[in-house]
């Protein structure tokens, strides 16, 4: 078995063929259980272990993977990850293991592109502006994705803790992004036409009245009934999309509590990244209306980072027949 360090990641992933990937796996046929989430007492607070696996239906592509990942909210005042974890990739014919993969680096990278796969058909394809709220790990690997499927040219960054809002600004302007630290969290709402949130939040953040037509919303931190990230004016303005149904009507509570006290109705979710990515509904419609992308995470999403970095790997089949490393599907 061989372990793939978080380097090794980084060297063989480019956005554009993990985002292509990821929407060929909405393509296939693969089997994904709801995941396992137990919640955790902590000192520092609760601390949550997610159990996430899948596998491919048997032919030439036949894998299994499941990911173990923990979150410890605690650990940002201790200067420490997160979110963390490992990947565990396996033969889908024998169940011989194949790689143990950097859970930590791993999740951003494929939380990431699928928020752009969500964007690509979602936000307007002449978006130019980004507003980040967050600046945790996540952020930076957020906003190289969307640049890779929007022509973003202006970046505000928006996070409680100012100083860590202009050190990601300034981190991005020495990659060449015009980047800075916005002071404002309305004002960066009102003039942004993708707002991406990778935040903690237990309360909503993004009020729905601050939001301009044509904006696209990307919430990525809410994983959790009890946490949101926008409020119910913007669900109410917004086409709702998430990544799956399965999960975003268990777990996210952007989605979860709005439903429940009959802001919005079930209905009222247009589809899904298995819609979307099948061209069973349609994503944008107009210029000027609001798109709403929630995103909690599924194993579908892990399992076609991991069956990329295999093949970039060269690790060949996961039947082990020959070793020749396989081509990425176009987009």
């Amino acid at each position: 078995m061989r372990f793939v360090s978080a380097d090794e990641i980084a060297a063989v992933l480019q956005f554009p063929a993990l985002i292509a990937a990821i929407a060929d796996a909405f393509r296939a046929e693969i089997t994904v259980p709801l995941r396992h989430h137990h919640a955790m007492a902590r000192k520092g607070g609760e601390a949550t272990l997610l159990l996430m696996p899948a596998w491919t239906e048997e032919g030439a592509q036949n894998f299994i993977g499941t990911k173990v990942a923990t979150v410890f909210p605690g650990n940002v005042a201790r200067g420490q990850a997160s979110v963390t974890g490992t990947y565990l990739l396996m033969k889908g014919d024998s169940g011989e293991p194949l790689a143990a993969i950097d859970g930590r680096v791993f999740t951003l990278w494929r939380t990431a592109a699928s928020s752009a796969l969500a964007a690509s058909f979602l936000a307007r394809a002449d978006a130019e502006s980004l507003l980040m709220v967050g600046a945790g790990a996540l952020a930076p690997y957020l906003i190289r994705a969307h640049a890779s499927v929007r022509p973003i040219r202006r970046i505000a960054i928006w996070n409680r803790t100012r100083v860590r809002a202009k050190s990601l600004a300034a981190e991005l302007s020495s990659l060449g992004f015009d980047a800075r630290a916005a002071d404002d969290l309305e004002s960066a709402v009102g003039a942004a036409d993708i707002v991406s949130c990778a935040t903690l939040s237990s309360t909503p953040l993004v009020q729905g009245n601050w939001l301009q037509s044509g904006t696209h919303l990307d919430l990525v931190g809410g994983f959790k009934p009890a946490m949101r990230e926008a409020d119910d004016e913007t669900l109410k303005r917004a086409r709702l999309y998430v990544d799956t149904r399965a999960g975003a009507l268990k777990e996210a509570g952007d989605i979860v509590d709005p439903l429940r006290r009959g802001v919005i109705r079930e209905q009222d979710i247009q589809g899904d990244l298995f819609d979307l990515c099948r061209g069973r509904v349609q994503g944008r419609a107009s210029l000027d209306e609001i798109t709403l992308f929630k995103s909690v995470g599924t194993a579908i999403e892990d399992l076609a980072t991991a069956m990329l970095i295999w093949r970039r790997l060269g690790g060949g089949e996961a039947s082990g027949q020959d070793g020749a490393p396989m081509s990425s599907n176009g987009p």
